[in-house]
């Protein structure tokens, strides 16, 4: 690739999304993050980052004027299934921020995540009106919902991406990326299973054998470090695996061969496709918070990539891909 393009990142958390666009050649001027732990997560990833610790209303976008790239896992409250769904009525929707900092800034490229409930008929009027600001800011953009497994992530994990550009640049923009088949959840995670000498890391890892149910991460007044509501944890139940909280250390060689494990930190952050050096700060259920709402870095990589080939004037004709949403192994039934 060519020299780094330029990022300022919004509402980062724990930095899925910043680690996929860096994976994607994109450096980062800027990332902005209102949650102590998250942003000492940054930090102590990328000390050589500037990263600003408060609320995204307090950044200027004319000091970014030019930027590459605006991205931004905007706050999902607003949209979740599981909320109320205020949508611009709710005082966490940040959208018109993020339109603000588009217009002071006026990046080349635009790519906004949110949760799935974006894309119901609900907020159809308001999705609209977000592409009717870009187009008088001079972008085109398109909306897409996009699954986790379609990367190469063990679990279905479906986002709600946008992604705007400057008029010239947009046509050359394609959703679609070189197909990575998901491996399954045991297939990941065994090496952790077995790390400490348990015998039935093996027979474990060969029950779970399918993609994972979405990971939810709770908010910091609800939620603590569990693996989800009911539905989640029997899905989870399924592979094998103890939804009910987070465990300090894998099995070791004392624990009963046909015992069913839970999850730790680095095992979550595995499933949501970290890199195994990306480490958390804060206490468990801080640390697994961040996890848990993390834009999963290899989504961020293969859309910022996308992103970057059409930037650089790549045709996108000539590389050899797949619908992304193609799913390509049996899903749990509640993994929805």
């Amino acid at each position: 690739m060519s020299d780094e393009l330029s990022v300022l990142e919004i509402c980062a958390g724990g930095g899925g999304q910043a680690f996929g666009l860096e994976q994607a050649g994109f450096g980062h001027e800027l990332a902005v993050e209102i949650e102590p732990e998250a942003s000492e997560t940054l930090r102590l990833n990328r000390p050589s980052w500037r990263v600003f610790e408060g609320d995204v209303r307090a950044v200027n976008g004319r000091d970014y004027k030019g930027i590459d790239l605006l991205a931004g896992g905007v706050p999902c409250p607003p949209f979740s299934m599981a909320g109320k769904q205020l949508g611009a009525d709710d005082e966490r929707d940040l959208f018109p921020e993020a339109l603000r900092l588009v217009k002071e800034a006026k990046p080349t490229a635009v790519m906004l995540e949110n949760v799935k409930g974006l894309a119901s008929e609900r907020f159809k009027p308001y999705r609209t009106s977000i592409l009717d600001e870009l187009d008088a800011l001079g972008y085109d953009a398109d909306w897409k919902l996009l699954h986790a497994a379609s990367y190469g992530v063990p679990q279905l994990r479906p986002r709600f991406i946008l992604v705007a550009m400057k008029r010239r640049w947009f046509r050359r923009f394609d959703w679609n990326v070189p197909f990575t088949p998901a491996p399954t959840v045991g297939s990941v995670l065994y090496p952790m299973m077995a790390a400490n000498g348990w015998a039935g890391a093996e027979a474990w890892a060969a029950r779970a054998n399918a993609i994972g149910p979405t990971v939810v991460g709770g908010s910091r007044k609800h939620g603590g470090p569990d693996l989800g509501p009911t539905r989640a944890r029997a899905a989870w139940a399924q592979l094998g695996v103890d939804g009910r909280s987070i465990a300090n250390e894998a099995p070791g060689e004392d624990t009963p061969v046909d015992h069913m494990p839970k999850l730790t930190l680095e095992m979550v952050a595995a499933v949501q496709g970290f890199d195994r050096g990306w480490k958390f700060a804060g206490r468990k259920t801080a640390a697994y918070r961040q996890i848990g709402n993390a834009f999963p870095p290899p989504v961020a990589a293969g859309v910022g990539s996308q992103i970057r080939l059409a930037l650089e004037g790549k045709a996108a004709a000539a590389r050899s891909s797949v619908n992304v949403v193609q799913l390509p192994l049996p899903l749990l039934a509640a993994v929805h």
